[in-house]
């Protein structure tokens, strides 16, 4: 499947680049995140509105999608593309997180993961080579190879084996590829560890994959760790390669990344809090169900073009987040997704601008993250800390 991907520009003041990925179901531009589509849907929202809203790559889970309905029948029926009406880029997880989030209901050998369906009980055995297989039924545009993810805290020697055997895992992962198959990216791993980082980048790096994500991050970790893991890692990644930041999803964290030479983003964040009732506004973040909004005839931002905010006010969504109705849920994600892929363009256009430092002081310099009008200039060179 055609991959492809390049540097449009290069921020002079960070490790931030403005790139394009191409794939077999058309292009998107980065940085960009990627919405969470666990069960193949992003929730309560449909495909088209996904594109009225701006969303131009969505990510698939593995791991859900093999259990239910099963990859087989997927592939049965047209691969996910057509099973769930999506003809915009897919990524596909490995289903390494969701594994190692079932915790004692799973079994790692060197073999690969044995593991207790969270539907029935059933058990699975899940290798690198099955993982890769499943990705190539689901026929996605960018797929991940099988890894561990690590629990935060763990020892150094446990991290130290469990990031040697992803590495052999990944190595299995691209021994099995063929030449059709969709772009495969490897995971860096080593837990909280600079060392095992560094060496587990160097070590993938010399398998030459089309993109290299940095898994095990936003654990439970401090942000300061994360970062830090960050900057240790990113140096050893190919240039010419998509740098994916797998699960990271706050607009703060999005942001610190991007500063630091990462591409990509996925988080369930923007969805999941729709769904709870917090919305993210120019403000800050807003939660709905507050008694203040019970006769509140403005919008949820009012700098918002988004579908919401054009045509209901915070007393309506209020009223309907109560009730439990469905279109609190539908309403809410549209805004809030609505509200990441505009953050996402104007990281692209101060990159393309040269005034990516200027919006990242910006925005952390006030709380509510609400950018001024006329920053001041200031370019030097960024680094975190």
């Amino acid at each position: 499947m055609a991959f492809r991907f390049e540097i449009m520009k290069k921020d002079p003041f960070s490790q931030a680049r403005l790139g394009k990925i191409e794939t077999g179901h058309g292009s998107f531009s980065t940085p960009a995140f990627l919405p969470v589509g666990t069960q193949g849907t992003i929730k309560s929202l449909t495909p088209e509105e996904l594109i009225e809203v701006g969303v131009e790559a969505i990510l698939g889970n593995t791991y859900h999608l093999y259990l239910r309905p099963g990859h087989e029948t997927i592939g049965r029926l047209g691969g996910l593309h057509k099973f769930i009406h999506w003809e915009r880029p897919i990524l596909t997880d490995s289903g390494g997180y969701q594994v190692y989030s079932l915790g004692g209901l799973r079994k790692i050998s060197e073999e690969g993961v044995t593991f207790q369906s969270h539907l029935d009980g059933s058990l699975h055995f899940l290798t690198p080579e099955k993982v890769v297989e499943i990705q190539r039924t689901l026929g996605s545009d960018i797929t991940m190879v099988l890894d561990e993810c690590v629990p935060y805290p763990s020892s150094y020697e446990y991290v130290k084996a469990s990031t040697s055997l992803t590495t052999r895992w990944a190595k299995r992962c691209l021994e099995v590829r063929q030449d059709a198959d969709p772009a495969l990216f490897a995971i860096v791993q080593g837990g909280m560890y600079r060392d095992l980082r560094e060496g587990s980048a160097q070590d993938l790096v010399q398998m030459d994959f089309q993109g290299y994500a940095i898994g095990g991050l936003s654990v439970g970790e401090p942000k300061s760790t994360m970062l830090d893991m960050l900057e240790a890692t990113v140096p050893f990644l190919p240039e010419n390669t998509p740098h994916y930041l797998m699960g990271v999803g706050t607009p703060e964290d999005i942001l610190d990344a991007v500063m630091l030479g990462l591409d990509l983003f996925d988080c369930v964040l923007p969805t999941r809090n729709a769904r709870n009732g917090t919305l993210f506004t120019s403000t800050g973040k807003m939660s709905i169900k507050q008694v203040q909004y019970a006769e509140d005839e403005r919008p949820a931002d009012e700098v918002c073009s988004c579908y919401t905010c054009r045509h209901y006010s915070r007393a309506y969504l209020r009223h309907l987040y109560l009730a439990n109705e469905i279109l609190s849920s539908r309403l809410n994600t549209i805004h809030n997704l609505f509200y990441y892929v505009n953050f996402m363009r104007r990281i692209q256009e101060s990159i393309r601008e040269n005034r990516l430092l200027d919006f990242y002081k910006t925005y952390h310099s006030h709380p509510n993250g609400r950018e001024r009008e006329n920053p001041t200039q200031d370019h030097t060179t960024f680094r975190l800390g």
